[in-house]
């Protein structure tokens, strides 16, 4: 009976201590404060999350604003099937219909445009290469559509990995270098914010590994980086479907450990740089290697057509190289069933859920809150039909007309040259201190060097890599001349590709592309100023191209020109030249090369004349392919 006692006697103690006091017992203010900033946060970033309805009323998804004119990230996955238009709510209660922007299938991101303001709230991007294990997170969206007042739903976790690989499964979408979080990511939740406690988004939801628990949370979670997403940002404002890249070479883990070149395209640019099978793979994209896996990471972060440095070993000796990465699919895979087949829904993976869809069997799916508004209005409004133009290889070939225009903006400042369409003649020194005179007419371009080297590329002729070693140097200006007097007109294809770093290294630059008698040119602008950076033509895909870069620009009667102009291609630095004077003629002579073709008799005379403009003394012969 003693011992009962004190057995009560010790409850009440302990229930006055810890229990009857509890409610006067003042809350830890650190507890309080952590919870207030939560919600403060919480309250900033959730006017920015978009929840994403198809334009059928049959699925959706979520998205985040990142500019205040309304452009949001998504998943691929999740517009796929309601492409070009749809709906999207946000928390300020309204409904705003969105056009598709530019797609990555390949890492599951798209870019949508939410249309009707230009003072949308957007997320500020932060940096996912400094997060690390541990770091909390917040992860916002629309799980099972949950939003039906458009206000987001919001999980709170840890990252729980860095750096993840995600192999493609059931499609060619690969989630590369992602972040794993135990915040919990359901259907619905996809394309959605990943936010870190300072409230930068760092990573956009896509994926989730649920096993055979069904399709609910299983505390594994996957976001794309946003640095992944900020190398495909300028690529899917051009409007196309954007590819990833293939080094062209596999790599493999040899048994001490190192991971070295295991196959190798022989027409690949890495091979023509120097790699070869056996090498020890050091650096890619300036991080250290040490997986199968992490290489893949790095090289799946990266779009087509980047220029990358990378470190290997060989024989104990380091050697560094810069090679322009290929694409990893065909166009025709990109392409195929464009904006007609949604792409098989990849397992594991929350995909777009419909209303109902994981209603007990047996029980009557329930018809979405928004259904009959979504229905009301299946079509795009009248006045935004004029924001999609469907185009082969392209989500929306209205966006990329945009860029393409701002872009060659550039080239307005340096004066007009569409009234200066005949004989072009240029001269100077080199910085070696050599002489040349350069002539660009209709028909032929010549170029002498001091010393009596002539060079010669008649445009009705096969094109050829004139100076030898320089990738095609004349054929190279003979594009130039053309896109100052003509821009757009003569080229077969002309499209803003995006941005990238100017030969891997240098300055962000806005890059288009244009197509001409099957030769390409990719045309770099700065991205801080617009001015013309350069410009690289390539004579064949298996060839180095002629890689031209501009220093100063000087004016020449009112109008700007190159004055340094440097020429190298692959390993070759052919030469730098330093432009003095400069006769740009009115004259247009003889129809253009890409008009009709010249007589034998006009033939005989362009000759004669290119020639004798370039000092030769072989006037009266017909061009040749080039005089040493």
């Amino acid at each position: 009976m003693h011992q009962v006692r004190m057995i009560v006697a010790a409850v009440v103690v302990v229930f006055a201590l810890y229990g009857g006091n509890r409610a006067a017992a003042a809350v830890d203010p650190t507890v309080m404060q952590a919870q207030e900033r939560r919600m403060a946060l919480v309250e900033k970033v959730s006017p920015t999350v978009v929840s994403i309805f198809g334009a059928d009323s049959a699925g959706g998804g979520s998205g985040v604003l990142i500019a205040p004119d309304g452009f949001a990230l998504t998943n691929f996955h999740v517009i796929s099937g309601s492409i070009p238009f749809m709906k999207c709510g946000l928390k300020d209660g309204r409904l705003y219909d969105a056009v598709i922007v530019g797609m990555d299938p390949t890492g599951d991101v798209a870019l949508i445009k939410l249309l009707g303001r230009e003072d949308f709230p957007h997320a500020s991007l932060g940096d996912s290469d400094t997060v690390r294990v541990g770091d909390s997170v917040f992860v916002m969206g629309n799980p099972f559509l949950l939003a039906s007042d458009f206000q987001p739903t919001v999980t709170y976790g840890m990252v729980s990995g860095v750096h993840r690989y995600q192999y493609p499964a059931g499609t060619f979408l690969e989630y590369t270098d992602c972040i794993q979080t135990d915040a919990s990511i359901n259907p619905g939740n996809s394309g959605g914010p990943m936010f870190n406690e300072q409230g930068q988004l760092i990573g956009i939801n896509g994926r989730a590994s649920f096993g055979k628990r069904g399709r609910v949370n299983s505390g594994a979670g996957y976001a794309i980086s946003i640095n992944q997403i900020r190398n495909f940002k300028g690529h899917l404002h051009s409007g196309r479907i954007v590819d990833h890249a293939s080094l062209g070479a596999t790599v493999a883990t040899e048994t001490g450990g190192e991971i070295v070149i295991a196959d190798l395209l022989d027409e690949s640019e890495a091979f023509r740089r120097g790699l070869r099978v056996g090498d020890e793979l050091v650096s890619f994209a300036s991080r250290r290697i040490r997986s199968v896996n992490q290489f893949k990471n790095i090289l799946g972060i990266y779009p087509k057509g980047w220029m990358l440095p990378i470190v290997v070993r060989r024989e104990g000796h380091k050697h560094e190289m810069y090679v322009r990465l290929r694409g990893l699919h065909r166009q025709s895979e990109m392409t195929a069933g464009q904006r007609r087949v949604r792409l098989p829904p990849i397992r594991p993976q929350p995909d777009q859920p419909s209303p109902g869809k994981d209603k007990p069997d047996g029980e009557k799916p329930l018809p979405h809150p928004l259904a009959r508004l979504l229905d009301k209005s299946p079509k795009p409004p009248e006045e935004h039909k004029h924001l999609y133009e469907e185009k082969e290889g392209f989500a929306n070939y209205y966006f990329n007309r945009l860029e393409r225009d701002r872009t060659l903006k550039g080239l307005e400042r340096l004066g007009d040259f569409s009234n200066v369409p005949g004989r072009w003649t240029l001269s100077g020194r080199t910085t070696t201190n050599v002489a040349f005179e350069l002539v660009l007419s209709n028909h032929g371009i010549g170029l002498e060097l001091g010393g009596g080297r002539v060079y010669v590329q008649e445009l009705d002729r096969a094109l050829a890599d004139e100076p030898p070693g320089t990738g095609g140097l004349l054929v190279a200006l003979h594009h130039l001349r053309s896109l100052l007097t003509q821009r757009d007109e003569p080229f077969s294809e002309f499209y803003y590709l995006g941005s990238e770093p100017l030969d891997g290294r240098g300055p962000t630059v806005d890059v288009i592309v244009s197509l001409l008698t099957g030769i390409e040119c990719r045309w770099y602008f700065r991205t801080t100023d617009g001015g013309f950076a350069g410009f690289d033509t390539r004579l064949s895909d298996e060839s180095d191209p002629c890689e031209i870069r501009f220093g100063r620009f000087t004016e020449f009667d009112g109008r700007q020109l190159p004055a340094h102009i440097e020429v190298r291609s692959g390993e070759n630095e052919f030469a730098t030249f330093l432009l003095d004077q400069v006769q740009l003629s009115s004259d247009a002579g003889e129809k253009s090369a890409q008009g009709e073709k010249p007589t034998g008799r006009q033939n005989h005379r362009v000759a004669k004349d290119a020639l004798r403009l370039v000092r030769t003394r072989a006037a009266n012969t017909e061009l040749a392919p080039s005089t040493r």
